[in-house]
């Protein structure tokens, strides 16, 4: 099923309910604790999903919903709404606003719309099959990068890799101009936007990348898993997005020597 004006239109306002639910609790009391995978959750994050939750069940009833905080919602439509309503909850608890709302449309496994919304600073990129990527309403492009020792890398922590994980980054990390550590799914729009060539993370959950997913390759860039296969609702979460599809197989190449 193709993704329609008004299911574009609905992620917009989930974006917006999320970000308005969000926003009270960001550099005020948040009430952190500790999942049981000992991750952060706050109050908002809590919030922000259920009100994305609340417009969806009432909107879309028979499309099912993912989210982190509260699970799986069963649908009858061979779609799935798939939230994070924070990702990046570190960056959040630390006042830094480099986190992101996540908001994808999952048809029968397949990403065909994301959204990544920073509710801080008020930037939103959003994403769909078959269109150009746009930021905050206007087209985002990749950039062109045509070695690696050229490109800047990002990645939210090398201590979220086991240690065949990080052998594999280190190789690629010894090859390119740089590497900046940080930022969650903000990195992903830096590189939609032609900021950043590469990220390479580990790890994630489908409600971590199935979001980025249109948002990358409606920018002219690629996602794929660290084989280099497409992105889908059953990969294991080793994930490589590049502004330049060209550089995808010297990203392979580079992180071959992955040991596991």
């Amino acid at each position: 099923m193709a993704v329609s004006q008004s299911d574009i239109a609905l992620a917009a306002r989930l974006a917006d309910a999320a970000g308005a639910a969000i926003r009270p609790y960001f550099r005020a009391e948040h009430g952190v604790e500790a999942k049981e995978d000992q991750s952060p959750v706050t109050l908002a994050d809590r919030a922000g999903e259920e009100a994305m939750r609340k417009l969806l069940i009432a909107e879309r009833p028979m499309d099912g919903i993912i989210g982190e905080e509260f699970g799986v919602r069963e649908g009858t439509s061979g779609r799935q709404w798939v939230l994070d309503p924070i990702d990046g909850t570190r960056a959040f608890i630390a006042g830094r606003p480099v986190f992101g709302t996540l908001i994808a449309l999952v048809d029968n496994g397949w990403p065909v719309l994301g959204v990544i919304d920073q509710p801080i600073i008020n930037e939103r990129w959003v994403g769909v099959t078959g269109r150009q990527t746009l930021f905050n309403g206007k087209p985002a492009t990749t950039r062109i990068c045509r070695e690696l020792n050229q490109a800047i890398l990002a990645t939210t922590s090398p201590a979220l890799f086991d240690d065949g994980q990080l052998h594999a980054f280190e190789h690629l990390d010894a090859q390119v101009m740089s590497t900046v550590l940080g930022g969650d799914c903000y990195n992903y729009g830096c590189v939609a936007s032609g900021w950043l060539d590469i990220v390479v993370e580990a790890g994630l959950k489908l409600h971590d990348f199935a979001a980025l997913v249109p948002v990358i390759e409606g920018a002219g860039g690629r996602m794929c898993d660290w084989q280099g296969d497409p992105l889908h609702a059953g990969s294991k979460g080793e994930v490589i997005a590049a502004g330049d599809p060209a550089r995808i197989d010297d990203i392979l190449d580079a992180m071959a020597c992955r040991g596991h």
